[in-house]
């Protein structure tokens, strides 16, 4: 039989939820199905819950969400509601929750049941993922009041990325000082790079375990994974997920001398400066309007500061792929996933035609057409193939946690 997983993905100010049907003889994630998906955006503001088919929003509506626990006490109401009148999943069909947490450190490379004990060690990890590791906390009261019975698991960002070798994951500091305070790079968005690798797989013919490949995950936060024989051996986040990429809001790398600069010169507080650079810099930063690359775009011609902040965005993605693709030194492909990738014929073709000389020939034609649904976007006969596949974190999640539950029954 089927079990009915409800997934909760918090973000910067937003909580996305599936419900999942998946078997606990599936293989891979993508063989679940999604019976219902929806978003809360604007969380603590005007907030709204939308509909999901794909990325596509079918209706939207307002609903109370001044805090993630009050977001997810809503969410659920409003399941209720609508279960009552026949519509979408029904509450009493889930079987376990699973709760995505940005960061677990070294302690968690598998999903977790959220006992006293991981609560504490999640809790302890949020020094290391400002804004993020709460959030997951916070949504846990309504669904353990809704749910009394039902396993309730943590499954990890971080997981992925624990088989990143220490040349790729140490800073250059000495190592004591690193080991007191747990200093290192830890990787993100390791639910959907999992997917990314596993999807892929499944088309190319091959199992994970064969597969070398770039993948990238390009939403409002920004990564991307070097993945070797099927292992995460680098990623372009770090200790927190503000480094490496620029992403929505996020500067990614910077000369860390910026921060004593705008201290001193600015006479800025270090929290005042962690909050530039968390939430008002990359590409809102830059262009000085919005995050969304799809507006960008349509002001790349007009707009000369969205012009420059899609020209760098793009440059970074290309720089950050190349460089992977020489770390790795044989690459099977590159596949772009997250809704930037998912719907951006441009970037796309930046980053490909910069990885010209490593054998990839893209194909203009499918690059153009390709939105938001999966399709090789390399030509036939090239070396290195380039792929789209939207990444679906609630299926991995789903995935993850019916085979933890596996596991323990057997």
């Amino acid at each position: 039989m089927p079990a009915t997983i409800l997934t909760l993905n918090p973000g910067g100010n937003s909580l996305k939820a599936e419900f999942v049907e998946c078997r606990a003889s599936q293989q891979y994630a993508f063989e679940g199905r999604t019976l219902l998906s929806v978003s809360i955006e604007g969380i603590g503001k005007a907030s709204e819950i939308s509909i999901l088919k794909g990325k596509e929003k079918t209706s939207t509506e307002a609903i109370s969400a001044g805090s993630y626990e009050q977001a997810a006490s809503s969410f659920l109401k409003w399941c209720d509601n609508r279960s009552h009148s026949g519509e979408h999943a029904e509450l009493s069909d889930v079987g376990a929750v699973a709760i995505r947490v940005v960061h677990g450190g070294r302690d968690f490379v598998e999903p977790a049941l959220m006992d006293q004990h991981v609560i504490d060690r999640i809790t302890q990890f949020e020094k290391l993922s400002p804004l993020h590791n709460q959030s997951s906390i916070e949504v846990l009261a309504p669904v353990c009041c809704q749910f009394p019975g039902v396993p309730v698991y943590a499954v990890f960002d971080t997981a992925f990325h624990h088989t990143m070798p220490d040349h790729a994951s140490l800073y250059a500091i000495p190592p004591d000082l690193a080991e007191r305070h747990q200093i290192r790079r830890y990787g993100f968005h390791g639910i959907s790079h999992r997917y990314l690798l596993e999807r892929y797989a499944h088309l190319a013919g091959k199992v994970p375990e064969e597969c070398s490949i770039v993948s990238t995950h390009l939403e409002s936060g920004c990564s991307l994974t070097a993945i070797e024989k099927g292992r995460s051996v680098d990623n372009t986040m770090g200790l927190t997920p503000l480094e490496g990429m620029m992403m929505g809001t996020r500067s990614g790398d910077i000369d860390p001398s910026i921060v004593a600069l705008l201290m001193r010169e600015e006479h800025m507080a270090v929290d005042d400066v962690m909050t530039l650079l968390n939430r008002k810099s990359g590409l809102l930063g830059v262009s000085g309007d919005s995050l969304d690359t799809r507006i960008l775009m349509k002001e790349y011609e007009s707009n000369p500061r969205a012009k420059l902040a899609m020209d760098m965005f793009a440059y970074r993605v290309r720089k950050a792929a190349g460089s992977f693709v020489a770390a790795l030194g044989s690459v099977d492909a590159i596949v772009f996933g997250g809704g930037i990738a998912e719907n951006g014929p441009f970037l796309r073709r930046v980053v490909c035609e910069g990885l010209s000389g490593f054998g990839l020939k893209l194909d203009h034609k499918a690059n153009e057409e390709l939105i938001d649904q999966e399709g090789l976007l390399s030509t036939s006969g090239s070396p290195l193939k380039a792929w789209v596949i939207p990444t679906q974190e609630g299926l991995q999640m789903a995935h993850e946690c019916v085979r933890k539950m596996s596991m323990k029954d057997q």
